[in-house]
């Protein structure tokens, strides 16, 4: 679990960040919550799911990256090799928290920018700085921030987006068995795609809605990335028969 603290351009004027360690925060990980502005880039080499948040059974967006708990297939010599990397890792060490009640902050909709003590992207030998000599947000700070503003505007996209293929009726199941190059077996269970079928006997009028949502892209670019599950097979492979 993160250890975050509240950024202060005084406590944290001497901090400096290694942004090339950020990876090593999805070394262990086999899914990452993605969000819909990212899956063009996701879609080329991963596959992108719908799952459900362990802790609300809500439905979430998540590229996968491996068929076991804390398996990476994309990890390899200790550097991330896929193409692109995910905005939930690109932002580490920095998160948002809801500010106190009451506070102005709270008052002006405003959210607290917090950062991960933990995080080993905090190094003596980083060049990276949060802060000028004035106290002023350096470009780099002002960067993450924007991935921050983008991980939150993409949470409310994804939502719209769930909502309407719930009340569509437009999410399956996945259902794959999958033998690998050792003969062990896996079963995917957990996960969920859009129901073609569904799509394709959508009315008239329920298109124009997706459309008028600016998802049909998204929806598409979602069908396609599931057959990335034939790349993530093939690394699999490749990492068993080392």
């Amino acid at each position: 679990m993160a250890n975050l603290v509240t950024i202060d351009n005084k406590q944290h004027r001497q901090v400096k960040i290694d942004a090339s360690k950020a990876e090593l925060h999805g070394k262990n990980l086999h899914l990452i919550p993605v969000v819909m502005s990212e899956f063009i880039n996701l879609a080329v080499q991963y596959p992108i799911v719908i799952t459900k948040n362990g802790d609300t059974g809500q439905f979430v967006f998540a590229a996968m990256l491996g068929f076991e708990e804390q398996e990476n297939l994309f990890w390899n010599n200790e550097q991330w090799q896929g193409l692109y990397l995910p905005l939930q890792i690109r932002r580490q060490p920095f998160f948002v928290a809801n500010p106190e009640e009451g506070s102005e902050q709270a008052q002006n909709g405003d959210y607290i920018v917090c950062l991960d003590q933990d995080s080993p992207t905090i190094s003596a030998e980083g060049s990276l700085a949060l802060f000028d000599a004035q106290g002023a947000d350096t470009e780099y700070f002002q960067q993450a921030k924007s991935m921050l503003v983008a991980l939150l505007s993409g949470e409310a996209q994804n939502q719209k987006l769930l909502e309407l293929l719930e009340k569509m009726d437009l999410i399956q199941p996945m259902t794959l068995e999958i033998t690998f190059a050792n003969q062990t077996s896996n079963t995917l269970n957990g996960f969920y795609t859009i129901d073609q079928d569904k799509l394709s006997a959508l009315s008239d009028a329920q298109l124009v809605a997706l459309h008028k949502a600016e998802v049909l892209q998204p929806i598409y670019t979602l069908i396609t990335s599931v057959g990335q599950i034939h790349a993530l097979i093939a690394l699999k492979n490749a990492k068993l028969s080392v």
